[in-house]
């Protein structure tokens, strides 16, 4: 008789399917000690290892929950189309999930999501929408990855399980990753840390914690604004989204992208663990909160490894890639330039941006998207003057005068900031930037039009 094992034996790791590998408390991720990084005499920190879920991330357990939700609500039948908007490791687990049930899988993202994982995701069998959007994408932007997959999620045959609103998100925190950590740590953690992004692991599993203990610290760690750190949201995007409580945290603490970079690069070298950049960000952050005190237990979520992001690695950390082509040296000096910038006075949030326009005499505001994205919708009383068109010199739209107030904007901050920096090599003198782009104007409530 040919051997087989009926069920799923967490014990001898055997399995039927894999999504029996789902982590629960009576299969849980890894928690790992850290001993090189941490200099602490009394308090001890644990990572936890989310990249031992099935499908390789911290994510697995949302995208598990949304669509065990829908289908308990009958919300999904047979070859349903499920959609989603994702920074990548969402969208790779409902692509394997889909996969295992029968579904079909439509993903919309940012262009600035790491290649890897949009490769992965079309492995994957995702059909793939590649759109422009903040890093995480945008609550609110019309023409983003949200907005997308909502409308997507519209057509007949499809539904759009919607982690960033969806209950069932921070719900499978407080089914799995609270109950495994209070078991695992036998009841003694006094600190709790996640990266935020739509926020369920920090609400999810916080609630569920502070259920057991009220004690508990709950502490979400973010990202600067114009961060590079694929997955996290900084502050401004956070006050948009759905499932960010921070009345129910303890704390947020803001990481640079060179902390963050720079912690992922210790993980690996000096501890042995293949944490990707959040990984760094959420230990970053934790080092500088966690008091050094007799009982401390810290534990902080490692949401997935490093394979994932080659690409930015070797941006953020060029000394570990010698030898590199001469065209590209320059990346990293360029992108300290673009930092500097979104942190200097000259770049407004949109209300600041919009007082400016309004109080300063001969103001220009110039939008520096294609025709098409500005026709689409634009700030109220913008110039479209595209960025390509800014290279060239001289734009005919503008005053020749160099001490021409000039604010620009994009969508999302980032092409506006290139267009500041191309004006004053130009020579003029008076130029700002809007943070956010439309994004942050609509945000605000401000004025737009259409063309």
């Amino acid at each position: 008789m040919p051997w087989s094992i009926s069920t799923m034996d967490h014990q001898r790791r055997v399995y039927s399917n894999i999504l029996e590998l789902a982590a629960n408390v009576d299969n849980p991720t890894p928690l790992v000690r850290l001993n090189r990084v941490v200099n602490f005499k009394h308090a001890v920190v644990y990572g936890k290892l989310e990249w031992f879920n099935p499908f390789g991330a911290v994510k697995d357990r949302v995208a598990a929950n949304l669509v065990q939700d829908a289908e308990a609500r009958g919300q999904l039948g047979p070859d349903t189309r499920l959609v989603e908007p994702t920074s990548g490791n969402t969208g790779m687990a409902l692509a394997m999930i889909a996969n295992a049930k029968g579904y079909r899988f439509t993903a919309t993202v940012s262009n600035k999501v790491p290649q890897e994982k949009r490769d992965s995701l079309r492995l994957f069998g995702t059909q793939l929408f590649e759109l422009e959007d903040d890093l995480c994408p945008a609550p609110g932007a019309p023409e983003g990855a949200i907005a997308k997959a909502a409308e997507l999620g519209n057509e007949q045959g499809s539904f759009h399980l919607n982690q960033y609103k969806n209950p069932a998100n921070p719900e499978a925190h407080f089914r799995t990753t609270g109950p495994e950590i209070w078991r695992q740590t036998g009841g003694a953690v006094t600190h709790f840390f996640a990266s935020l992004g739509t926020c369920g692991t920090v609400t999810g599993t916080g609630r569920f914690l502070k259920q057991q203990n009220s004690k508990v610290k709950v502490y979400g760690v973010h990202p600067a604004a114009g961060h590079d750190i694929p997955g996290v949201r900084a502050l401004k995007q956070l006050e948009q989204t759905a499932i960010f409580a921070p009345a129910e945290y303890d704390g947020l603490v803001e990481v640079s992208n060179g902390d963050a970079y720079e912690m992922c690069r210790r993980l690996n070298q000096e501890e042995s663990i293949i944490a990707g950049p959040s990984s760094g960000m959420g230990l970053s952050g934790a080092l500088r909160t966690i008091p050094d005190e007799p009982g401390v237990v810290a534990v902080v979520i490692f949401c997935d490894d490093a394979f994932k992001y080659a690409s930015s690695i070797r941006k953020h950390l060029p000394s570990l890639f010698p030898g590199k082509p001469q065209q590209t040296s320059l990346a990293g000096p360029l992108a300290s330039i673009l930092d500097l910038a979104r942190k200097s006075s000259d770049v407004l949030d949109a209300k600041s941006a919009h007082t400016f326009l309004e109080t300063t005499r001969n103001s220009s505001l110039v939008d520096v998207r294609s025709l098409e994205e500005y026709e689409k919708q634009h700030p109220q009383g913008a110039l479209n003057i595209p960025l390509a068109d800014l290279a060239k010199g001289e734009p005919a739209l503008l005053s020749a005068d160099k001490d021409t107030p000039i604010l620009t904007v994009c969508k999302v901050g980032e092409r506006s900031l290139h267009g500041m920096l191309l004006l004053k090599a130009q020579g003029y003198r008076n130029v700002k930037s809007v943070a956010g782009g439309l994004d942050s104007w609509l945000a605000a409530g401000l004025p737009t039009s259409r063309t």
